[in-house]
């Protein structure tokens, strides 16, 4: 079993080496514990430090894509080094590394396939009283849109085992907390959560400019990834409560008609009615094209998930991927070829030197696509 640490990162030269230093090299359950640090574009010393504090895997993009992407490079990345759990933690030493056991431990007992860290927000001393209630209230949120029960849905403290890690597919260009958990709920992905502890924060987040962005920038990411997921339920909503103001709209003309028998008048209120009404039909017919769309996503989401399997079988290596040491450093670092991370190169039955019953699942998988091209 191999754990990976995943780290996304944008200009913390300064904060990464305390974040590694308190990262553990090994874990029971897990044969190997390597970490990735994926590089957000940073125009700092960013990379360098990594390497320097001895990272193993290095994943570099070449422009700054923002949390969602590089937490969805680091995914791929992880899949592709052999990971078969992933955490994902926060380069500002933000969360306790000491309970990365207490997070993989519902996976390692086959109980889930993600589990999300629970800050316990309403105990944090640097969260101000009104952000917690806005958190609380953005959690209540996403839980009824997931239908999951996890208290604290905006921690970044995450462990996935390789199946969930292989359907998931963040597109929301801001934050992929939200949306990741919601797609999970709604797949057939086991979530549970664990109480976490937190270090003192030594800077804002640079996440948000300010609370009032965050909120808003957090609304539309719940409305987008809910309207994907469940978009008749969403515009049939929205129908209804248009159709509803249309009848109100057009009450005084009826009752003035039925109690009265006057039918002139009124202009202003039929009009108004029959825009709302109008606008009514659109949205359920917006819903049915999305509940149809919605279909082709799920067929679309499932050749993704086979695709990955197949660059999986085949050997493709991590986008953006670097060697975080020299060829041959003996620390354990970097990506040995021909394989998966910490997989030997096979040559004929075994690599020189190798021990030949410890054949990779990656090897076999390519032996097994290129005899089915010979035949």
């Amino acid at each position: 079993m191999k754990l990976i640490i995943q780290i996304p990162c944008l200009n913390e030269e300064g904060a990464l080496p305390g974040t590694l230093a308190e990262l553990p090299r090994e874990l029971p359950g897990f044969d190997a514990v390597e970490w990735l640090v994926i590089d957000d574009g940073s125009t700092d010393r960013t990379v360098a430090v990594a390497r320097a504090s001895g990272v193993d895997h290095i994943v570099r993009l070449t422009n700054n894509r923002g949390l969602a992407a590089a937490f969805q490079a680091g995914l791929d990345a992880s899949l592709k080094l052999g990971a078969d759990v992933i955490v994902n933690t926060d380069a500002d030493n933000q969360y306790r590394a000491a309970d990365i056991g207490k997070l993989v431990a519902p996976i390692l007992a086959g109980e889930a396939d993600m589990v999300v860290g629970d800050r316990q927000v309403s105990r944090l001393a640097h969260f101000s009283r009104p952000k917690r209630a806005l958190q609380r209230l953005g959690s209540w949120v996403v839980r009824r849109a997931s239908g999951t029960d996890v208290p604290d849905t905006t921690s970044g403290f995450r462990a996935y085992n390789r199946e969930a890690a292989l359907q998931l597919q963040v597109v929301s260009n801001f934050t992929y907390t939200l949306e990741s958990l919601i797609q999970a709920g709604k797949m057939l992905v086991a979530v549970q959560h664990v109480p976490v502890g937190t270090n003192p924060t030594e800077r804002e987040s640079r996440l948000f400019p300010s609370t009032f962005n965050y909120v808003r920038r957090n609304a539309v990411a719940i409305f987008r990834a809910y309207a994907m997921y469940e978009p008749l339920r969403v515009f049939t909503t929205a129908a209804v409560v248009l159709a509803v103001a249309a009848i109100v709209a057009w009450s005084p003309f009826l009752v003035d008609w039925i109690v009265n028998g006057d039918s002139s008048g009124h202009i202003q209120s039929l009009i108004l009615g029959a825009v709302l009404a109008i606008a009514a039909v659109q949205m359920f017919a917006l819903g049915v094209i999305g509940d149809a769309l919605a279909g082709q996503r799920v067929m679309t989401q499932r050749a993704f998930e086979r695709v990955r399997r197949v660059e999986l079988a085949l050997g493709v290596d991590p986008s953006h991927y670097e060697e975080s040491r020299p060829a041959g450093a003996s620390a354990g670092g970097g990506r040995p070829e021909g394989g998966r991370g910490g997989e030997a190169p096979m040559s004929g039955s075994a690599a020189s030197g190798s021990d030949p019953s410890k054949s990779s699942a990656h090897a076999a998988g390519r032996d097994r696509v290129t005899a089915g091209r010979a035949d």
